[in-house]
C-alpha cells in the first residue's frame, strides 16, 4: 500500500498548484446579498439546467444560513480554502441531525459550493485527493456532481468511484453510523433523497445506453450473464454427479442378520444367524 506520508504530501502540491492556477477575478466575492437575496435569479444555471441557489429546500437553505458554523466558516472563501474547511471540520457525512436538526458542516460546504460554482478543472482536482486525510472532500465533490451535473456526466464521473472501499461516517436523526464511500456513491445514482436533500431525477442508465450516450458498464466482477451461465453448469455438474453416485448403488448385497425367536417350552431364546441374498434396486425415486 502506498504510504499515506507520500499521497498526503502529493495531495498538498496539488493543493499548492490550485491555488496558482485560481486567478484573482476568479476569488469569490464576500457579499452574499447577489447569491441569497435574489435566490440565484441574475446568477448562471447550473450545467443541469437547475438554478443553484433553489436546490435545496428553503428549509434546509434557512437552516443552513442561520447556522454559527456557515457564518463563521463560509464568508468569503473561494474554491481552494474549501479544502482547508473540509480538512479541519468535517469529519461526517450528512444533512441535517440531533433533535434541533442542526445542519451539518458537510452540507454547509455542499451549499457553499453551489455559490460558488466551481469549474470542471475544480473538481477533477478535488477528486483526485487521495488518502485518508481528503476522503471526505472526495465524498463533497461528488455530491456536489450529483447535483448540479447532467444525468450521463453524473454516471460516468461516479461510477469509478463505486470500487472506493474507504469508512465514512454518517450522522443523522438517528445518530452515527458507518458507512463507505461506495455505498454513498450508490445512493447517490439510486436514491430520491440523500443528505436532507432531494436530488433531482435523472434517466435510467438502461435508457441512456438505449440511446447510445452511455456505453454498457462493465462491472469489476465480470459479465453478468457470464458469471449466470457458469453458475448454472455448476449446477449441472453437481446434478449429473448425484445421479451417478445413485446409479453406482445398483447390484447384490449379501446382509448378515441376526434374529432372535423366543423358545415357549424353556423360557429361553435362541439365536439364529442366517445370511440372506438381498437384491437392491435402485428405482430413483424413494419407496
Amino acid at each position: 500500500m502506498p504510504d499515506e506520508k507520500a499521497i498526503d504530501t502529493c495531495a498538498e502540491g496539488n493543493l499548492k498548484w490550485t491555488r496558482k492556477k485560481m486567478s484573482k477575478s476568479e476569488f469569490h466575492r464576500a457579499d452574499e446579498r447577489r447569491f441569497l437575496d435574489e435566490r440565484g435569479s441574475s446568477g448562471p444555471l447550473a450545467p443541469n439546467g437547475l438554478n443553484p441557489a433553489t436546490i435545496m429546500e428553503k428549509a434546509v437553505r434557512e437552516r443552513i444560513i442561520d447556522s454559527y458554523f456557515y457564518k463563521e466558516q463560509c464568508f468569503g472563501v473561494n474554491e481552494a480554502d474549501i479544502v482547508d474547511r473540509v480538512v479541519e471540520h468535517v469529519d461526517f457525512i450528512g444533512g441535517v441531525y440531533g433533535t434541533v436538526q442542526k445542519p451539518s458542516p458537510f452540507l454547509c460546504l455542499a451549499f457553499k459550493l453551489l455559490q460558488l460554482a466551481p469549474s470542471d478543472d475544480i473538481l477533477n482536482e478535488y477528486l483526485q485527493f487521495g488518502g485518508e486525510k481528503f476522503k471526505y472532500l472526495r465524498a463533497l465533490a461528488l455530491f456536489y456532481i450529483r447535483l448540479t451535473r447532467k444525468d450521463q456526466d453524473v454516471y460516468k464521473t461516479l461510477e469509478p468511484f463505486l470500487e472506493d472501499r474507504r469508512k465514512l461516517r454518517r450522522k443523522g436523526r438517528n445518530g452515527t453510523s458507518l458507512t463507505y464511500v461506495d455505498v454513498f456513491v450508490d445512493d447517490l445514482l439510486t436514491k430520491d433523497r440523500v443528505c436532507a436533500t432531494s436530488l433531482w431525477k435523472m434517466r435510467k442508465r438502461d435508457i441512456l445506453e438505449d440511446l447510445d450516450i452511455l456505453e454498457p458498464r462493465v462491472s469489476p466482477l465480470g459479465n453478468i450473464e457470464d458469471l449466470l451461465e457458469e453458475e448454472d453448469e455448476e449446477m449441472r455438474k453437481a446434478e449429473e454427479e448425484q445421479n451417478n453416485n445413485g446409479s453406482e448403488s445398483e447390484g447384490e448385497v449379501q446382509v448378515e442378520v441376526e434374529i432372535l425367536f423366543p423358545v415357549p417350552i424353556t423360557g429361553q431364546e435362541e439365536k439364529l444367524t442366517d445370511e440372506i441374498e438381498i437384491e437392491i434396486k435402485d428405482t430413483g425415486r424413494p419407496q
